[in-house]
C-alpha cells in the first residue's frame, strides 16, 4: 500500500513536433518554487506523449526525441522537484501515439469492417488506436525500461490502456490459434480482455524489476468493475474526471465509491480546465475547483487537478495560484483525510459488471439515479459489484438492471437470513435469463410486462410527504404476483390507454382510468421491491415522487442510518473514520452545480448555508465535538446511541471532528 500525496498535479504535454523551441525558456528552479508555493507535493510529468514525442535525452530511440526540444526536460524536472521534497511519477502515452501510427500503420487496431478504430484520416488529433497485441508493445517495454534505467523514478502513469477489441492480422491469428471466432463479437471482447490483462501483468513485472518502490497506474478514463480482475498489476487507482470534460459531476463520486472498495489507494483528477484537457489560456472557477478537490477529500481520494505546460516550458503564475489557493486549504484539512476509512451502511450494486467489457466509460443510468437519490439525502454508501462481501451493509439496494445469477442469489439468500436488508427495483433481481425472479426473499413472481404505461403510483404506506393520488410513472414497469405472506405497500392504476396512433389523449399521456390495478411496491419481511425503474426515471429527469417512494422504502429498512440532517439536498455530507486517532470525521459541503451553459454544468458562486442540524451514530462515548481545521468545539448531546449537533455555518466547505472517549 502506497501512501500517495495529496496535493498533485497532472501536467500534460502534449506538443507537437511542427511546434520550435519546446522547453526554451523552462528554468528548473522557477518551475519546482512554483509548485512549492502551490503547496504541491506530487507533479507528473512527461516522458512520452500522444504525438509520439519523448522529452528528454534517449539513446535507444533518438528518432522520437521531440525534434526541436532545447534542453533534457524530464531529468530536470525530476531533479528540482526531489529537491524540494516533491514527487515526480513519470507520464507514458499507450495506445494513442500519433508517430507510431504513421510509422507503423500495421499496428493499428482495426473494427470488423477492416477500419481504423479511433479517428478519420483527415481529423486532427492522435486517436488512431494502437492494438496491444502487436510488436507495439516490444516498444513500450523496452522504452519504459529504458526510462528506469536514465533516471530516478517514482512512479508511471501509463495513459490509454483499454480493452479494444481488434480484428487486425495479428489478433485474428490468436484468436483463432486460442480457439476463438474472430467473427464472433463475444470472442472478440473476450480477447480484448485477455489482451489488456497480459500486457498489464508485463509492464507492471518489467517496473518492478527494476523499481520495486515504484508506483503503477494504467489510466482507461474510468476506474469500475472490470478493474477488480487486473488490480493486482495496479499500485493505487486514478479517477479521471473532469465534470467540465465529458464526465460530469456524478461520475467520480459513483466512481470513488467503487473505487475504495478495491483495497488500493486513490487519487482523483479534476483539471484546472474551463472544459477539458488541452483548453490552453482557460481558468476553472474557484468555487468549483474547490468543491472537486474538498469533495474527493470528503470520499476519500487524494486530489489531483490536470494542468498542461506551454510548449515554451514557460510557467503559467496565474494557473498555479488558482490551484495554490485551493491546495492551501487542501494541506490544511489533511489531517482529518490520511488513513480515513468511510462509514456507511448501504451497499449500491452497480449492474456495470454486466455490459461488455465490464463497462466502458459510461457509468448506468440507474447507477447514477440511485446514487443521486442516496447523496441527495445524505445517505452513506459504498457502489459495489457482485464479488463484494455484503456482511459490511445493514441495506444493499440492486437498482432497476441487476440480474442475480444462483451464487448471488444464495449469497443474497444468506445476507437476508442474518438480518440484512435488500431493496430492489423493475428487473433487478431476475435470472440472467430474463424470464423469472431469482432472489425467493423479494416476495414476488412475474406477471410480466405492466400492459400499458405510463401507469400511475398511489404511493400508500411509502407516501410520507406525498398526496394520497396517483403519480406518473414515466418509464413501463413489470406486473408482479405478490407471495401470500408479502404486503402490498403501494398499488398502481391505469390509464384509460396508451397513446398510440390508434387512440391518444391531449399532448402526452392519457389520465388515470380507475380503481387499482395492481402492486406498485411490495414488502416482503427484510425486502422491499418496487415494480418501477425508479432510478433511472430520477437520472432521466428527476421525478422528486420517485426519490421520495424510493426514501421512504429505505426509512423503512434502515430505521437507524448513519447519518440524519436537515441540511438541504444541494448538501454533500459523508462520514469517515480515523480508526488511529479515534474519532468520526463529518465532511458538508454546500456548492450548488449549474447549467449556465449548453454544454456542462459549472459553480460560480458560494452559498453559505446556517445552523444546520447533524444526528450521527455513535459506536461509543464521545467527549468532544470540534469544528476543524478551527478547532472550534461545539456543543452537543447524546440522545439514544446518536451524537447530535448544530454546525452554525457551512461556508461551502466545513470539517467536524468527532472525538470518542
Amino acid at each position: 500500500m502506497i501512501d500517495l500525496p495529496y496535493r498533485q498535479i497532472h501536467l500534460d504535454f502534449h506538443t507537437s513536433a511542427d511546434i520550435p523551441g519546446v522547453g526554451s525558456e523552462f528554468d528548473a528552479d522557477e518551475f519546482a518554487d512554483s509548485l512549492e508555493a502551490a503547496h504541491v507535493n506530487s507533479i507528473t510529468c512527461f516522458s512520452r506523449c500522444h504525438h509520439g514525442m519523448i522529452y528528454h535525452d534517449t539513446d535507444r530511440f533518438p528518432e522520437r526525441r521531440h525534434p526541436h526540444l532545447t534542453c533534457n526536460l524530464l531529468p530536470l524536472q525530476i531533479e528540482a522537484c526531489h529537491a524540494r521534497g516533491i514527487r515526480v511519477p513519470i507520464y507514458i502515452t499507450v495506445q494513442w501515439d500519433l508517430f507510431t501510427a504513421r510509422q507503423h500503420p500495421e499496428w493499428i487496431a482495426l473494427d470488423e469492417n477492416g477500419c481504423q478504430v479511433g479517428q478519420k484520416p483527415f481529423a486532427p488529433g492522435f486517436y488512431s488506436r494502437l492494438c496491444l497485441n502487436t510488436p507495439y508493445v516490444d516498444f513500450v517495454e523496452a522504452q519504459t525500461v529504458e526510462v528506469c534505467e536514465m533516471m530516478p523514478v517514482d512512479g508511471f502513469f501509463f495513459d490509454i490502456v483499454a480493452a479494444t477489441p481488434c480484428c487486425c492480422l495479428y489478433c485474428i491469428n490468436d484468436m483463432q490459434q486460442a480457439g476463438l471466432e474472430p467473427s464472433d463479437p463475444q470472442d472478440r471482447q473476450r480477447f480484448a480482455v485477455q489482451v489488456l490483462h497480459r500486457f498489464g501483468e508485463r509492464m507492471f513485472e518489467a517496473v518492478r524489476l527494476r523499481r520495486p518502490e515504484a508506483s503503477v497506474f494504467f489510466n482507461s478514463g474510468h476506474v469500475g468493475p472490470r478493474h477488480r480482475a487486473m488490480r493486482q498489476w495496479f499500485t493505487h487507482f486514478e479517477l479521471e474526471s473532469l465534470p467540465s470534460g465529458g464526465w460530469g459531476y456524478m461520475h467520480f463520486p459513483v466512481a470513488q465509491r467503487y473505487a475504495r472498495v478495491l483495497d488500493r489507494p486513490t487519487v482523483s483528477h479534476t483539471g484546472k480546465f474551463h472544459t477539458s484537457w488541452g483548453d490552453f489560456h482557460s481558468f476553472k472557477n474557484p468555487a468549483a475547483l474547490q468543491f472537486e478537490c474538498f469533495r474527493m477529500l470528503a470520499l476519500n481520494a487524494r486530489c489531483e487537478i490536470g494542468d498542461q505546460l506551454h510548449p515554451t516550458g514557460k510557467v503559467c503564475r496565474h494557473t498555479l495560484e488558482l490551484i495554490g489557493g485551493v491546495y492551501e486549504r487542501v494541506e490544511a484539512a489533511e489531517p482529518w483525510c490520511r488513513h480515513a476509512e468511510a462509514v456507511v451502511d448501504i451497499g449500491l450494486m452497480t449492474p456495470e459488471e454486466l455490459t461488455p467489457l465490464g463497462g466502458g466509460d459510461a457509468l448506468p443510468r440507474a447507477t447514477i439515479g440511485a446514487a443521486r437519490m442516496l447523496q441527495e439525502s445524505q445517505h452513506q454508501f459504498d457502489v459495489i459489484d457482485s464479488q463484494v462481501d455484503l456482511s459490511g451493509y445493514n441495506l444493499v439496494v440492486l437498482p432497476d438492471e441487476m440480474t442475480v445469477t444462483d451464487e448471488l442469489a444464495a449469497r443474497l439468500a444468506a445476507y437476508v437470513q442474518a438480518g440484512g436488508s435488500v431493496l430492489a427495483s423493475y428487473k433487478s433481481g431476475f435470472h440472467p435469463d430474463g424470464d423469472r425472479f431469482n432472489v425467493p426473499e423479494l416476495g414476488v413472481t412475474l406477471v410480466g410486462d405492466a400492459d400499458v404505461a405510463p401507469d400511475f403510483i398511489v404511493p400508500g404506506r411509502l407516501g410520507n410527504g406525498m398526496a394520497d393520488t396517483g403519480h406518473v410513472m414515466y418509464l413501463q414497469g413489470l406486473e408482479v404476483q405478490p407471495s401470500a405472506d408479502a404486503e402490498v405497500l403501494s398499488t398502481v392504476l391505469k390509464p384509460y390507454f396508451s397513446r398510440t396512433y390508434r387512440h391518444f389523449c391531449s399532448h402526452r399521456h392519457t389520465p388515470i382510468e380507475g380503481p387499482a390495478d395492481y402492486p406498485g411496491a411490495v414488502r416482503n419481511g427484510n425486502c422491499i421491491y418496487l415494480m418501477h425503474p425508479v432510478f433511472t426515471m430520477y437520472d432521466r429527469n428527476a421525478p422528486l415522487w420517485c426519490k421520495r417512494i424510493a426514501l421512504n422504502a429505505i426509512d423503512m429498512l434502515l430505521p437507524e442510518p448513519v447519518l440524519r440532517t436537515n441540511a438541504p439536498s444541494t448538501t454533500f455530507v459523508t462520514v469517515n473514520r480515523l480508526e488511529a486517532h479515534n474519532r468520526l470525521v463529518v465532511h458538508a459541503l454546500h456548492y450548488i452545480p449549474e447549467r449556465r451553459g449548453q454544454d456542462f454544468d459549472t459553480i460560480e458562486d458560494i452559498i453559505p448555508i446556517h445552523d444546520v442540524r447533524f444526528s450521527v451514530l455513535a459506536p461509543g462515548q464521545v467527549s468532544a465535538v470540534y469544528l476543524e481545521p478551527q478547532h472550534h468545539a461545539l456543543d452537543f448531546g447524546l440522545v439514544s446511541g446518536r451524537i447530535e449537533f448544530v454546525i452554525p455555518e457551512i461556508p461551502g466547505y466545513q470539517i467536524v471532528a468527532i472525538h470518542m472517549a
